[in-house]
Formats: C-alpha cells, sequence, structure tokens
C-alpha cells in the first residue's frame, strides 16, 4: 500500500503545481493581452460626459486625436493598446519629452485631421478625442457616426457639452484629467497606474501651490490663443484656469462658463491683465503673437503691455494632458519672477 501511494502522491502533486503554475500566468496582466473573463474584472462601467459606457475588454486598436490625449494614453502606458494617432506637427518637440518613446513605439497615422475613412483604414476599435478635439458635426465625424461603424468612443472630458448650446466643460480641468485617468485605468485594467499618477500629479500641483504667489500678489492673468479681430482664449473649464489659478494668478476669464471661447478685446481691456499667458502653436509663432499684442493699439495701456509682462507656454502644456501639473510649476516660478522684477 505505501509502494503504490507514494507515486500516486507524486502525480497528485505535479497536477497541482502545474494547475498553479497555470493560474499564476493566467493573472498577469501583459499589455495587449486578450481579455480573460474568468479574472472577474471585465465587463467594466464608466461614465464618460454623462453616459455611461460599458467595455466587456479592453480595447487593441484605439486611435488618438490631438497631443493632450495622445499622451494621456502613453502616461498610462497603453502603448500597446493603440493602432496609432492623429495631429499635426506643430506641437513641439516630441522626441525629448517624458512619453518619447510612446511615439517612438506608436504610428503616426495623419498629420491632417481625423476622419471615419482613417479610423476604419487603421481597424481602429476605440476613438479617443473630443468635441473640437477631433469630433465635429459639420465634418460628420461624431462617436454616433463611429458606432454606426461599429467604431467605440472615448470623449475627452475637457470636451464635454454642459447642456448650454455647444459651450464644453462639466467639471474644474484637473478634476478632468484625473476622470480620464482613473475611467481609463478601469477600461484597460491598468488601475493601480492611473492612480499612482493621480497621487503623483496632486503632489506635484501641491507643492507648486505651496510657492505661489498669494492674495494680493497674485497678478490678474488673460490666456492669449490666438486671433486678431477677437481673441481666442480660456474659460472657466479648460486647462489655463486651473493653471493660472494653481500657479498663483488670478484668471481674468474665470466667469466664463466654457472650456476655449472667443472674447472681445474690450472685455480684456476692462479686465486689465497684469499678464498674458501666449498659447505657443500654430503657423502664427508666439514671436509673432507677442509682436501682435504689444503694436495692438487698443490694448496699449493695458498692465501686461505697459510692463511687458508676458509668458509663453506650450499647447500641449495648456491642453487636458499629462504635461498640466508640470505647467503650474513653470508658470508659478514665472510669476514668481515676474514678481520679483516688478519688485
Amino acid at each position: 500500500m505505501p509502494d503504490l501511494a507514494r507515486p500516486l502522491a507524486l502525480a497528485l502533486a505535479l497536477a497541482l503545481a502545474l494547475t498553479g503554475c497555470g493560474a499564476d500566468v493566467s493573472s498577469e496582466k501583459g499589455q495587449g493581452d486578450e481579455a480573460r473573463p474568468s479574472d472577474g474584472h471585465y465587463p467594466v462601467t464608466v461614465e464618460n460626459c454623462g453616459e455611461k459606457k460599458t467595455f466587456d475588454s479592453a480595447p487593441r486598436r484605439v486611435v488618438t486625436n490631438d497631443v493632450g490625449i495622445t499622451e494621456i494614453m502613453f502616461a498610462l502606458g497603453l502603448e500597446d493598446h493603440m493602432a496609432g494617432y492623429v495631429m499635426p506637427d506643430d506641437k513641439g518637440d516630441l522626441a525629448t519629452v517624458p512619453w518619447k518613446d510612446g511615439y517612438r513605439k506608436t504610428e503616426w497615422l495623419s498629420k491632417d485631421r481625423i476622419n471615419k475613412e482613417l479610423v476604419l483604414d487603421a481597424r481602429a476599435d476605440l476613438v479617443f478625442a473630443g468635441w473640437n478635439y477631433g469630433f465635429n458635426e459639420g465634418e460628420g465625424f461624431t462617436p454616433d457616426a463611429l458606432r454606426r461603424v461599429g467604431i467605440d468612443s472615448y470623449l475627452l472630458t475637457e470636451s464635454c457639452r454642459n447642456g448650454q448650446g455647444e459651450a464644453r466643460g462639466v467639471m474644474a480641468p484637473l478634476d478632468a484629467l484625473y476622470t480620464d485617468l482613473r475611467n481609463l485605468g478601469r477600461v484597460f485594467d491598468v488601475e493601480d497606474r492611473a492612480e499612482s499618477l493621480i497621487r503623483k500629479f496632486r503632489r506635484q500641483v501641491a507643492d507648486a501651490q505651496a510657492g505661489a504667489l498669494r492674495g494680493a500678489d497674485r497678478p490678474r492673468v488673460f490666456l492669449y490663443d490666438g486671433g486678431e479681430d477677437k481673441p481666442f482664449t480660456s474659460g472657466a473649464y479648460a486647462g489655463p484656469h486651473d493653471i493660472i489659478t494653481k500657479a498663483g494668478g488670478d484668471h481674468v476669464m474665470k466667469d466664463l462658463k466654457d472650456s476655449w471661447t472667443t472674447v472681445g478685446w474690450e472685455t480684456v481691456v476692462d479686465r486689465d491683465p497684469e499678464v498674458i499667458v501666449i498659447n505657443d502653436y500654430g503657423d502664427v509663432t508666439a514671436e509673432q503673437k507677442r509682436k501682435f499684442l504689444m503694436t495692438y493699439k487698443p490694448l496699449a495701456d493695458v498692465s501686461a503691455i505697459r510692463n511687458d509682462r508676458i509668458v509663453v507656454l506650450d499647447y500641449v502644456d495648456l491642453v487636458e494632458s499629462p504635461r498640466n501639473p508640470a505647467a503650474i510649476s513653470s508658470l508659478a516660478e514665472e510669476l514668481r519672477s515676474l514678481g520679483r522684477r516688478e519688485g
């Protein structure tokens, strides 16, 4: 009996060991792996711009539009879930950014506008874009149009429409960033990575705020994106609002319940910004924008122009992106420097 029991026990132990090894392998979450119904993570449901969206597995061929959206995916380490990205080549140097490896590994599908034909050719299963960040009824490129051809979508939270016409914005800009990181963390089963990023960004913002100007020292700040007849700027729901206010500035357009929008020059003059932040991108250079502001006669008596207090930040610093916290630190130092120079 003991002689017979010994090989049976050995066989049983070997079977249990192999089963255990199999369980360990199947529980590992490698990027790009097929969804495993047995792991209990899927299906997941997230709320995106007021809509409940359910995913039975992680999308595998995501197409992103624009630099900030693309870098959200890269920051979460999701390059292997991407078919490629779309954006013009006016978004600055991509070879030295923290996510340069993402750009190296991921296909740049187009430097023109994103469209339905492009994402169909890419065999996309999800498009990550936003209203005026790729989606546009006038061009027929909308989440509904994609749904009709079997492609899902995720809207950038900064771009959510708020029910007031086509005005955008439903929460504070940094909260929009954290919401997208948390949602995408669940959708792609990288929640720990998302929460780690959010903690890091919150610490970065808190450190910048700790050294920022306060009280009466806070300068009035206007964000200038572009435009000569009328300036295009940031309201309360676009990235510059939180970047300006948490960096120690008083955002002069904080009462605008919109994200990116147009105002009149008379409003700018009336609010007399002490600092102007230029959004650097596009065919018109930051220096050309600066020259226009400094020579535009209606602005001659504005404090920022009289005292030549103009700061330049890159486009990707200012739209919703994982570069927002660093932009707060950078602007906080600029505002302190201008304050010292003024003193």
